[in-house]
């Protein structure tokens, strides 16, 4: 059998320890794997490599992904998608391994319906696929946020500043919250609860008649004004997908909190450095555990679903119900965010 292997949409920690765990799982089975370069475009474009034992020998702990990655949409044109179907066959792929977030996978779901055998694994830092407790990636970028707070919390205490912290987050605030407590945040912005900008002035006026003169507000990068009713965006280009740039909320609050204020504020945006270098233990195991379950489904014969953690077990569930809706902040998480606001 010859499975094909690609990674798609943005990058992030853990993708070469999952690709790793097929090849080596997959040589136990006899199968041979192709890897699929720069995600779906890989096989609009046919481009390809061959993975031996020897190509995912040491990638364990590499960020990035030794395949590369796009943001390729094969579904936007009807040419594209039938040279995906023609190239796969071609190509004499018998099942096609995707590793994604909703975008990915939602083309592998698509691609299912239409007769071709994929299989997918959830990678998104965002942590926003449906039917999974955590993606892998996750972990990694909540890292990232949280060692980034902790220095931003020493300099801004001594400029007696308040600090803005825009992280990832299009419309789910996960690593804003996971991060934001975990590095203590006085105030955790997400998509999924429009805030009121007076409302996060008050906050830092509380703790300035508490004799802190110096706050910490992370905001997910989706998070959204009530005073202008939508996210703050780069521009209105669009991606292959059909997402606007977003980039701009840190830099809108810091200038609204001072001059609301009068307190003198900053912004930092955390931007790739969330989504670059090597993964976390945490995110190694979980992508192993991810890569090995994707090519025990292909050896079973079941198609069209994505490996997916429940609890503390791998289990799997359609393709379908993963990528029906995306999965955000649970409001009892948020609440226990709030507690440290102020």
């Amino acid at each position: 059998m010859n499975v094909g292997i690609l990674t798609g949409g943005g990058d992030c920690p853990g993708l070469n320890a999952v690709i790793r765990a097929v090849v080596k799982k997959g040589f136990q089975y006899g199968y041979e794997f192709t890897g699929i370069k720069n995600g779906w475009k890989g096989l609009v474009e046919p481009s390809t490599v061959k993975l031996t034992k020897d190509a995912v020998s040491g990638i364990l702990p590499l960020g990035g992904t030794i395949l590369g990655t796009s943001r390729t949409n094969p579904m936007k044109s009807a040419r594209d998608a039938e040279a995906v179907i023609r190239n796969i066959n071609e190509l004499k792929l018998d099942a096609v391994i995707c590793i994604g977030g909703d975008d990915t996978l939602g083309v592998a779901a698509k691609l299912y319906s239409k007769g071709i055998k994929t299989i997918g694994v959830p990678k998104t830092i965002d942590n926003d696929l449906s039917g999974t407790d955590f993606t892998f990636g996750f972990d990694t970028a909540v890292s990232i946020v949280t060692w980034a707070l902790d220095r931003l919390h020493s300099t801004t205490e001594a400029h007696q500043r308040v600090m803005v912290v825009e992280v990832m987050g299009r419309h789910a605030g996960w690593i804003a919250v996971y991060g934001g407590i975990a590095g203590g945040a006085d105030v955790i912005l997400i998509p999924e609860k429009p805030f009121d900008i007076d409302e996060v002035c008050g906050h830092v006026k509380k703790r300035k008649a508490a004799g802190k003169n110096f706050s910490l507000v992370v905001a997910a990068e989706g998070a959204v004004p009530r005073e202008t009713g939508g996210m703050i965006t780069k521009d209105r280009e669009t991606d292959a997908f059909g997402h606007v740039k977003l980039g701009g909320i840190g830099e809108f609050l810091a200038r609204e909190i001072e001059k609301k204020t009068g307190f003198e504020s900053r912004h930092v945006v955390l931007g790739h450095l969330q989504r670059g270098g090597t993964p976390t233990a945490y995110d190694r195991v979980l992508a192993t555990r991810y890569g090995l379950r994707a090519i025990e489904l292909v050896h079973e014969g079941k198609f069209g679903r994505m490996v997916a953690l429940q609890g503390n077990k791998i289990v799997d569930i359609t393709l379908e119900e993963a990528t029906s809706k995306l999965k955000t902040v649970d409001m009892e998480m948020f609440k226990a965010a709030q507690v440290f606001f102020g």
